[in-house]
């Protein structure tokens, strides 16, 4: 797998953190493009961007972080409610000298673009939230904190030797699309102790911590605080039951969202998995790149 990003370490606010940054790779770029912060879900890492990146450097700065308690960067045992996150990415900005950059996060990543843009209004040019950002967790019916905690606690691998977290991996919804970049993306997420098992960089504990955070959160009420254009680029399933209910509770929140925000769009994947970064690297990089290209300086 060819990977032309370049690893760094950059502290902010007393901790360590890791990104990767994507050299050009065309000619229609000399370094001078938009910058765009690429930032993963809950219990992923920068690694997941790692097929959407290399496409968006044709004509972008692009830069992936990882957030704290995740990949290579710092994992403190505080620190995962959204204004610390935030805050870590807006000192990121800052170091970096990024000006005016175009954020985009998949997931809890979209969450943490969408506080951040309503904190700092003026900072970024625009958000893509993919497949996350917009959904109140509060909001579905029957839905308490102790049904939440109970059903997004993360599942115990640390008996697991790291072949055989890939021969489980492909059970899953990854299998049918699983390559390289998968399986990267998928072991960056844990270490191997010395007994040969793996241990996910995110602890449990660090975990609930976001977990609880995106409980707390309202995505709707930070709207009016957003000034930027936002682009939001969601997973479209068919079926029945559970799958059919995320649906609704998709459109619902997204159409609920376009309502409040000034300046909004939506591009729907169909037959795709949360995990669009993995599944439509190239129709996502495609969207983000039209919609950075389409925003004012």
């Amino acid at each position: 797998m060819d990977d032309p990003a370049s690893d760094a370490t950059v502290t902010l606010r007393g901790l360590p953190f890791h990104y990767r940054e994507y050299p050009s790779t065309g000619r229609e770029y000399e370094g001078q493009g938009r910058p765009v912060v690429l930032l993963h879900g809950v219990a992923s890492n920068s690694r997941i961007w790692l097929m959407v990146a290399p496409l968006l450097a044709r004509r972008l700065r692009v830069f992936a972080l990882d957030q704290r308690g995740h990949g290579e960067s710092a994992t403190p045992d505080s620190g995962y409610d959204f204004a610390t996150v935030v805050g870590d990415l807006a000192a990121f900005v800052d170091e970096l000298g990024l000006e005016r950059p175009l954020i985009v996060g998949h997931s809890w990543g979209g969450n943490v673009a969408i506080e951040y843009a309503a904190t700092y209004p003026e900072r970024p040019a625009g958000l893509v939230l993919v497949d996350g950002g917009f959904l109140e967790l509060s909001a579905r019916p029957g839905m308490t904190w102790e049904r939440a905690e109970k059903e997004l606690a993360p599942p115990d691998l640390t008996h697991l030797t790291p072949q055989k977290l890939i021969e489980m991996a492909k059970q899953w919804e990854l299998g049918p699309i699983w390559n390289d970049a998968v399986e990267a993306s998928l072991l960056a997420n844990f270490e191997v102790t010395e007994e040969g098992t793996i241990r996910p960089h995110l602890s449990r504990a660090n975990h609930m911590q976001v977990v609880r955070a995106i409980w707390d959160q309202r995505p709707s009420e930070l709207c009016p605080a957003v000034r930027c254009p936002v682009l939001f680029t969601a997973a479209e399933r068919e079926g029945e039951g559970r799958v059919r209910e995320w649906m609704e509770l998709k459109r619902v929140a997204i159409d609920r969202m376009q309502g409040l925000l000034s300046d909004s769009q939506v591009r729907w994947f169909a037959d795709t998995i949360h995990d669009i970064p993995l599944h439509r690297p190239k129709e996502l990089a495609q969207a983000i790149e039209e919609f950075a290209l389409a925003l004012e300086t």
